[in-house]
């Protein structure tokens, strides 16, 4: 299975479990439809919402610009952004390993969101060319993240989009496997060695293929983390004759090899936004607190630096956007159309990120009474940006967006 496939097995949030349907919505306007909708008819389809549309640099609809929403995923664009301006585009998360004088092998997490099964073999070739060619213990060091109660709004479920971030987490933190009928467990990635933990967490399921949450039951995470590397380094003819056990990295011990990501911020960014996964999100939240306020990162440093971002960059106060984290997971999470507007106007150089679908980008967001839609119309002077925000019981926001999408292409056009 390819990383991007694993990505989209994250993207659902809480809220979801009764709502499979997603729509791809129609930014392509059906002929007439200006003319039979129109402002009326969005006030007929919006119980409680709040919406722009924008045409050569103007406001050309809006309602409730000034109200706070529950945004769900659109807040993601938010993420995305701060993670270019704080972190940096040509950013690359790191992960720290030290060898001790007995070969135990400590492994040191710094939040890296894609340290998958494929990034864990080329760690493993590395520390081979260092050196490396038997372990006694593994070590495993998520020491650098504090994170307390877990993630706002996520929920101790084994679905995969409930897993639970941490400084060293392998594979997203969720677990790829196969069960068959006679009871047989295998890994449900070739790239990914079958490891004791899937064994576990294959108890109780029903046969067939799954992504499971690791941290849904007394948090594996670490546990995860040592065993996909116990089974790589064996694999590469690296015996581990040891344990796997949590702790942090003896103070005076000396760094071997400091790995950084073979993967870009941009891809990065490409797997959070198109497949709208929460654990990216969060991985780059926690880390832009870190870089703004230092290791060790929390909860409380992401959700300053995001809250300081936006007032600086942008302008924006608590009356415009209120975050928790940085995956719109949380409930407690509010921004209002004019805030998510000020977001996508200093987004518009990395649109592209975006995915694209009916002839626009945009990034949709939902949860259970929660539809949203925010991105950009193809306008006669570049991107013209959108907001649609419905927080209300009945999901209607594809039939909202094709009105706005008559209204940009009735009003768009330049006057001569």
């Amino acid at each position: 299975m390819s990383i991007l496939r694993a990505v989209s097995l994250l993207r659902k949030p809480r809220g979801m479990r009764r709502v499979f349907f997603l729509g791809l919505g129609f930014c392509l306007a059906l002929p007439g439809l200006a003319l039979a909708g129109g402002g009326q008819g969005v006030d007929n389809l919006v119980e409680n919402g709040g919406l722009i549309v924008t045409a050569n640099g103007s406001a050309i609809y809006e309602r409730n610009a000034d109200t706070l929403f529950i945004p769900a995923s659109v807040l993601k664009i938010g993420t995305a952004l701060a993670s270019i301006r704080i972190l940096g585009k040509d950013h690359r998360f790191i992960t720290r390993f030290y060898l001790s004088p007995e070969r135990d092998l400590y492994i040191r997490g710094l939040a890296d969101p894609l340290l998958v099964s494929e990034e864990v073999a080329r760690i493993v070739t590395a520390l081979r060319g260092r050196g490396v060619f038997t372990v006694r213990n593994i070590h495993v060091d998520d020491s650098d993240c504090l994170l307390g109660n877990g993630t706002d709004g996520a929920t101790n479920t084994l679905n995969p989009y409930d897993a639970q971030n941490s400084c060293l987490a392998v594979n997203f933190n969720t677990v790829s496997l196969v069960k068959g009928a006679d009871g047989k467990v295998l890994s449900g990635e070739e790239q990914t060695p079958i490891v004791p933990l899937m064994r576990e967490l294959a108890q109780g399921i029903q046969p067939g293929s799954h992504r499971i949450n690791a941290t849904a039951s007394g948090n594996q995470s670490l546990r995860y983390a040592g065993e996909l590397f116990a089974a790589v380094l064996k694999k590469q003819g690296i015996p581990v004759t040891g344990a796997i056990s949590p702790g942090p990295v003896p103070a005076g011990l000396t760094l071997l090899y400091e790995h950084s990501s073979s993967k870009s911020l941009d891809e990065v960014l490409t797997g959070l936004l198109k497949y709208s996964n929460n654990f990216i999100a969060n991985q780059l939240f926690l880390a832009i607190g870190a870089k703004q306020y230092g290791w060790p990162a929390t909860w409380d440093k992401g959700e300053r630096a995001m809250t300081a971002f936006y007032r600086n960059e942008l302008g924006l106060s608590e009356k415009d956007i209120v975050v928790r984290e940085g995956s719109g997971l949380s409930r407690e999470n509010r921004v209002t159309p004019k805030g998510m507007l000020a977001i996508l106007e200093a987004f518009k150089p990395h649109a592209g990120l975006l995915p694209f679908e009916n002839n626009c980008l945009r990034k949709s967001g939902t949860m259970t009474g929660v539809y949203g839609y925010a991105g950009y119309f193809a306008g006669e002077r570049g991107l013209d940006s959108f907001v649609l925000l419905l927080n209300q019981p009945k999901n209607n926001r594809d039939q909202v967006l094709e009105l706005l999408t008559a209204m940009h292409g009735s009003k768009g056009k330049r006057k001569k």
